[in-house]
């Protein structure tokens, strides 16, 4: 399991004192407004200020304080530590914890392995089969059977699954 969470990526500089334009990377942007550590190049950052807008969160971190430093960081991203991370509700997932399992049939059929989550208003999962093809699938809960983080296995309904999932190539 990974260690760290990616959050957000730093958009650009906003304002003179340092502050961040991030375009975050979780369903929950309010999430932000609870940080008080995020990393960046593997090194800890302190947040000192938060705000929350429509398309994007600024932040302010105490190690920043003019436009000029924040201009590096442009293009980075943002982690958290999976201990800092928010816990979940039961049968939510972190999406770093889904990259890389496999996806079977309740028959045990292995269908793909899980390459890339895309973040929408339901998360659609894409995959890669034995054969090289790109499986895309929204992560429809009536078409699950189980999920096992631990063992990195998803399960699926066979006859839901076929009826939902596009294969490319």
């Amino acid at each position: 399991m990974e260690d760290t969470f990616k959050i957000g990526l730093i958009v650009k500089p906003h304002g003179v004192r340092g502050e961040l334009k991030v375009m975050p990377l979780t369903d929950d942007s309010a999430r932000f407004k609870r940080l008080k550590n995020v990393i960046i190049d593997g090194k800890n950052y302190g947040v000192s200020g938060t705000k929350i807008a429509a398309d994007a969160v600024y932040l302010s971190l105490s190690e920043i304080c003019d436009r000029n430093t924040a201009e590096l960081f442009r293009g980075k991203f943002l982690h958290v530590k999976r201990e800092d991370a928010e816990p979940l509700e039961e049968n939510s997932y972190y999406i770093a914890d889904i990259i890389g399992c496999k996806v079977i049939t309740e028959t045990g059929k292995e269908i793909c392995t899980v390459k890339e989550v895309i973040s929408a208003k339901t998360d659609v999962f894409v995959g890669e089969t034995a054969d090289g093809k790109t499986v895309r699938f929204p992560f429809l809960k009536d078409a699950l059977y189980s999920v096992d983080i631990a063992a990195k296995i998803i399960t699926v309904k066979e006859k839901r699954f076929g009826e939902i999932c596009l294969y490319e190539n």
